[in-house]
């Protein structure tokens, strides 16, 4: 089983998503910013990691939000998400088609990768 991290980010009541590029397996689908736990990292230090490679930008990682496990055809992953606040940098797309900040309420608007649509369901419900 793959650990992957995902990062929950708000500012001003709204979350930040991505939209996964034409390269990716899942192109198209949308999900919170994260990416693979690499050995010897903790899932803390591969969302900091993961999140300054992708937006360029520097979080802190807070509390546990929740976790997902789904079994994709090429192997089932672990998807554990944490609170995470923007502390330093600007937010640049680098590896993502677009990144949108967006109300929970409009989650629903956007066809997430199968691993996160429990993350979305708890944050819409929370």
């Amino acid at each position: 089983m793959k650990e992957v991290t995902a990062a929950i980010i708000f500012k001003d009541g709204q979350v930040l998503i991505a939209q996964r590029s034409v390269e990716d397996k899942l192109a198209g689908k949308w999900e919170f910013p994260g990416g693979k736990i690499e050995v010897g990292e903790t899932p803390q230090e591969c969302l900091k990691r993961e999140i300054n490679e992708e937006l360029g930008v520097e979080v802190e990682v807070l509390e546990p939000f929740g976790e997902s496990i789904y079994e994709y055809e090429n192997g089932i992953i672990k998807l554990i998400a944490f609170w995470c606040r923007w502390t330093v940098g600007g937010f640049s797309n680098r590896v993502h088609s677009q990144i949108r900040w967006v109300y929970p309420v409009e989650l629903d608007s956007y066809e997430f990768a199968p691993a996160d649509v429990p993350l979305v369901e708890k944050l819409k419900d929370s």
